[in-house]
């Protein structure tokens, strides 16, 4: 197979870069173009519910390489220029300004896109949290503030809520579950998250759905429960999950259901690639599309695609991996954990909140998890082996 003449990364993201780095470190030498929805330059999402939400960090820092690293990739950045179209046949991409950027070869890495909740567009103090900007609007909201709602009982919910309470902020926490990350860690560990986040002094309200938001003169007064219960609020952040950012692609001929579908080698089409967030692929040990919303993914899934953009026929077949810190807690999960597994702690104990847990369903293992022994948790990943359960439609 020849090598491309041109390779057009859509989306300056980490799975934006991490393919561009790739197709770098394996010898591609043509033309190389990143087009960016924003104005910055790749940065790292992780850090920004955590040390640039609380000024512990530049926004700068948070950057994924310095300047001199993006130079020597010879590419060329293309930022504050969302993508709005993609002709399939000629492999041309649309941008907002009006420009039509050809390659022989496409990879779509353009994310996601937060949910919001109706009527917050029209309301001062409302936040999600997805981009640089996004966290930089929302710790210069915060400091004239006393009262934080986190609407969300995820992994990003629980972040926020756990940055912020260590800022000082009187914190509440509203979601369905009863505990955070319950549907998708199970009640022993859910459980032992809400006692931390309690301990902490957050409030959590969980166990009932928000039906909307209170406002006066346009700022955002509280959040209303679906038991009419109105939690105060002076900032309120919406947390409540996101989609993927495939709107520009309608009209391309691709098909697009929770992400831009793709085989297993993460190709949609003919020349057409994703990798990342966006992505949802044929996980050939599994029999099964999935699609994964985490940082590592971003990173193993686009050197996989740079490999097959150059002539290489590799499945995409990875054991699911994410982290989440909050507080002290550095929790570390390799597989697919479920709420109904049977869960068992192998090393450590839970009193100390040290632990290693295995998650078990029909016998096999399908999760391992580390809290506060990230060691420990990666040097059982082999145990999980190729008898992964269904997978939800992200992590």
């Amino acid at each position: 197979m020849t090598a491309p003449s041109g390779v057009l990364v859509v989306g300056a993201s980490a799975a934006g870069l991490s393919t561009a780095e790739a197709l770098r470190r394996k010898g591609y030498q043509g033309r190389l173009t990143v087009l960016g929805a924003e104005p910055h330059l790749p940065y790292d999402r992780p850090p920004l519910s955590k040390q640039v939400l609380a000024g512990a960090w530049d926004p700068e820092r948070a950057r994924l390489r310095p300047q001199a690293a993006l130079s020597a990739l010879e590419a060329e950045f293309l930022l504050a220029d969302p993508a709005v179209g993609l002709d399939t046949e000629t492999r041309t991409v649309h941008t907002a300004s009006g420009r039509a950027l050809r390659a022989d070869a496409v990879v779509v890495a353009t994310g996601l896109r937060p949910r919001t909740l109706a009527g917050q567009a029209g309301l001062a103090g409302v936040h999600t949290l997805r981009t640089l900007d996004d966290a930089v609007a929302l710790r210069a909201d915060l400091p004239a503030s006393s009262r934080l709602v986190v609407v969300g009982d995820g992994v990003l919910g629980a972040e926020i809520a756990a940055t912020a309470r260590g800022m000082g902020l009187a914190v509440t926490m509203a979601g369905p579950q009863p505990a955070p990350l319950a549907g998708q860690l199970g009640p022993v560990v859910a459980g032992l998250l809400a006692d931390l986040h309690t301990e902490r002094g957050v409030r959590l309200r969980l166990g009932a759905g928000v039906s909307g938001l209170t406002g006066h003169h346009g700022r955002v007064t509280g959040v209303r429960l679906d038991t009419g219960e109105v939690l105060p609020a002076d900032v309120v952040v919406v947390a409540v999950g996101a989609d993927p950012a495939t709107g520009w692609l309608t009209g391309s001929g691709l098909r697009v259901d929770n992400g831009l579908v793709c085989d297993s080698r993460c190709r949609a089409a003919e020349g057409i690639y994703a990798a990342g967030d966006v992505a949802r692929w044929h996980h050939v040990t599994l029999d099964a599309l999935i699609r994964l919303e985490n940082r590592t993914n971003a990173t193993e899934q686009a050197t996989v695609v740079a490999a097959n953009i150059l002539g290489d026929d590799q499945p995409y077949r990875p054991v699911p991996y994410f982290w989440t810190d909050q507080f002290d807690a550095r929790i570390h999960v390799h597989g697919t954990p479920s709420a109904d597994a049977e869960v068992t702690v192998v090393d450590g104990d839970l009193a100390g909140r040290r632990f290693v847990a295995v998650y078990h369903r029909d016998e096999a293992i399908t999760a391992v998890l580390g809290w506060n022994m990230p060691k420990q948790a990666r040097l059982r990943r082999g145990q999980i082996g190729d008898a992964l359960p269904d997978l939800a439609p992200a992590l």
